[in-house]
């Protein structure tokens, strides 16, 4: 995939109403994520095989609403297990469960996902530190979605 392709698909996730894109294409991986606060697609390239990668971070800093972020290694990933929306606490003037930079252990509760009217409680299945919560309070998620990274 080259430079002008992943422009396009910028202008496309821009021009539209998806919050998220995963596309792959060999090992290829990339990630455009609408941003909540400013509605930028961000960027995330996970892995890649092509060196014309290796000269599109330079050409991509023309284009401000871009970012690139290196890969994750060593964290794990809480995915959603179900199709639902996303609640970060048990009611609205409740306190979330987890913050960033909290230490959890396994079996701790980490979110709620709604579904069909059914309050579903998301547990961790690591001990560890929450390092990014992926998803924003009230967002609806798809089964098998990141949720949350987690540093075990």
């Amino acid at each position: 995939m080259n430079f002008n392709e992943i422009k396009q698909l910028i202008d496309i996730v821009d021009g539209s109403d998806l919050q998220e894109t995963i596309i792959e294409e060999g090992d290829f991986k990339i990630i455009l994520r609408r941003a909540s606060a400013l509605g930028i697609p961000q960027l995330n390239v996970l892995q890649s095989a092509e060196p014309a990668l290796q000269t599109a971070p330079q050409a991509l800093n023309a284009v401000p609403s871009v970012q690139i972020e290196e890969p994750t290694w060593g964290l794990i990933e809480s995915r959603s297990p179900i199709v639902g929306t996303f609640y970060q606490s048990s009611s609205p003037d409740a306190p979330p469960f987890v913050s960033i930079n909290d230490t959890i252990k396994k079996g701790d509760v980490l979110c709620i996902i709604e579904a069909m009217k059914l309050m579903n409680e998301i547990e961790a299945e690591v001990s560890g530190t929450i390092v990014e919560i992926l998803v924003e309070n009230g967002q609806a998620v798809e089964y098998d979605q990141p949720l949350f990274r987690i540093k075990p």
